[in-house]
């Protein structure tokens, strides 16, 4: 079997340059006159609800996949786009009358922001499935909520809600996904631990996390 390379920190930054971190608040700020659909998910998005804080290696916006040529038109003067998918990196033109999927390709996941072609990276940005009205999981798209319901508002920023961001995290069960956990479920009310528990069941049955009390 072939091994699959994981670089470590330096390498990953000599092979593909090197990030300049961000914040939720950068992000808001950036965005402040986006029309589109955006959000922060990851880390960031826990912290926010329990108010403990630890270190992130980046900032986690999401935008839609349906809405990816609104996004690449509007942070054009202020970044050169590159598609990132399958471990490979495409630069994507905004003015391109192709569309993304033909600039890019289909199993492009995310888009890399830098400013110019020698400045660190800024963003990481997750393209999610779904429209502006509702989201879908992407690992089960049968798994929906409106996109009113999934979201929230903090100091002007728009996170994933907690229940949620914890099922993308119980596939990994990194050491900082564990942390998460720990600090989150005593904080969700009774819906979002039942709503939490039946996606678990649905799509990582035996996951550690469905032993966690339903009630304090």
């Amino acid at each position: 079997m072939t091994e699959v390379w994981q670089p470590s920190e330096a390498e990953f930054s000599a092979t593909y340059g090197p990030w300049r971190p961000r914040t939720p608040a950068d992000v808001a700020e950036m965005l402040a006159d986006y029309s589109g659909t955006w959000f922060i998910a990851g880390g960031w998005a826990i912290e926010a609800f329990t108010g403990v804080t630890r270190p992130h290696e980046d900032c986690d916006l999401s935008v839609l996949r349906t809405e990816v040529e609104e996004f690449r038109r509007f942070v054009r003067a202020r970044y050169d786009v590159w598609a990132a998918g399958s471990g490979a990196l495409k630069p994507v033109f905004a003015d391109d009358p192709a569309s993304f999927d033909e600039v890019a390709h289909a199993g492009s996941e995310q888009l890399w922001l830098r400013p110019g072609w020698n400045r660190p990276w800024e963003y990481d940005v997750l393209l999610a499935p779904g429209d502006a009205k509702t989201w879908v999981y992407k690992r089960d798209p049968e798994i929906t909520m409106p996109m009113s319901e999934a979201l929230w508002d903090k100091d002007g920023v728009r996170y994933l809600r907690p229940e949620i961001q914890l099922l993308y995290k119980a596939r990994g069960l990194r050491a900082k996904d564990q942390q998460d956990f720990d600090v989150a479920w005593p904080l969700l009310d009774a819906s979002q631990r039942r709503w939490l528990h039946q996606m678990l069941q649905r799509t990582l049955p035996g996951h550690p996390w469905l032993s966690a009390p339903q009630q304090d």
